[in-house]
């Protein structure tokens, strides 16, 4: 009573990938790899302290350009979407670090100051005062 079962077909399987192109999807992984680190890198390092802003704008650059590079490689080569968007989110969060770092550079001293008075306010009400005092010191906000 019970057809024979027929077989499904032919199942999907990914093709096997030659030692080149294996080689070549370590490489585009490790440069993924090594952009996240200086994306994150300059991120946190510019969250720590201002005074290393030399630092944020070297993992900036060196993030830029790897970023560039790994967008060209993963568009050329086809080899991950993951790795192709994730890339893109990447570039867009370093050129918003470069308008911060811009900024940041531009005014330089009253942003230490604001930062040297937040780690020692305790209250919220003093951290409100250091912000008004960094208000006060901007030019074209008083």
């Amino acid at each position: 009573m019970n057809p024979s079962p027929e077989p499904a077909g032919q199942q999907r399987t990914k093709p096997r990938l030659s030692e080149a192109a294996k080689t070549s999807l370590g490489k585009t992984h490790n440069l993924f790899r090594i952009f996240i680190v200086t994306v994150l890198g300059a991120f946190f390092i510019y969250q720590l302290d201002v005074s290393y802003l030399w630092l944020t704008s070297i993992l900036t650059v060196a993030g830029l350009v790897i970023g560039v590079l790994l967008l060209i490689r993963s568009a050329k080569l086809k080899e991950s979407k993951l790795v192709l968007v994730g890339t893109i989110s990447g570039l867009v969060v370093m050129l918003i670090m470069v308008l911060v770092i811009l900024v940041t550079a531009v005014f330089f001293a009253q942003i230490q100051d604001f930062q040297a008075c937040s780690r020692q306010a305790i209250t919220g009400q003093a951290l409100a005062n250091c912000r008004i005092q960094l208000e006060g010191s901007l030019p074209g906000l008083r």
